[in-house]
């Protein structure tokens, strides 16, 4: 079992060994789908190892970031949709080659019952994505372009611990939101004043961020 997850169980092995025994354990590549919008939320998943992100399309095509779910943690739009059966709203896709443990949703509610530890770790994800959608709302409506697309490039950094992300100015756009000339302008503007620079799907922050 996974380490940072024999962590957050540590005063409850027998919880441990009962995610051992019940879970599916798959290898996803990079840009791999594993929830799509719509569709129906069979089991949850928790990322051993890798990155993903978690996406919301409106309806005229436009997509937006909502949060990562790193090594550790699961999507907790997963837990809600699958305890109520319901379809899900967001997609989950691959960021980097990612190691997820899929639990059976007659499972999740039957932990909840048995383990508070279980229920305690779902309340801890619950409340670290509501501070970070309330950020996204907070950027959205207060925050130029320029300010997020700053911020969400510091973030990257911050998870891949490095200074160059792989990425093209499309995935960027799609990320925040808004088009890919609009990207494009702005990351151009950052590198002129020193902040960043640019490559072949790729972007370097540099010092002075």
């Amino acid at each position: 079992m996974n380490q940072i997850l024999s962590s957050e169980f540590s005063s409850s092995p027998e919880l441990l060994d009962k995610l051992n025994q019940n879970s599916i354990l798959k290898t996803y590549q990079e840009g791999e789908i594993i929830l799509d919008e719509n569709a129906s939320i069979r089991s949850i998943p928790i990322v051993m190892k890798g990155l993903l992100k978690v996406i919301r399309t409106e309806e005229d095509g436009r997509e937006i970031l909502l949060y990562y779910i790193k090594a550790g943690e699961s999507c907790i739009m997963s837990f809600l949709g699958g305890m109520h059966n319901e379809k899900s709203i967001v997609k989950a896709e691959v960021e980097e080659v990612s190691e997820i443990l899929f639990l059976p949703i007659d499972k999740v509610s039957l932990f909840i019952k048995e383990y508070p530890e279980w229920l305690d770790y779902i309340f801890r994800l619950y409340h670290k994505r509501f501070e970070e959608l309330l950020d996204i709302i907070n950027a959205i409506a207060f925050k130029k372009v320029d300010e997020r697309l700053l911020n969400l490039l510091s973030k990257k950094s911050e998870i891949s611990q490095s200074k160059t992300i792989i990425i093209t100015h499309e995935q960027l756009a799609n990320e925040l939101g808004t088009a890919r000339v609009v990207v494009s302008r702005l990351l151009k503007q950052l590198e002129d004043s020193g902040k960043l620079k640019l490559g072949r799907n790729k972007i370097t922050l540099l010092d002075s961020i």
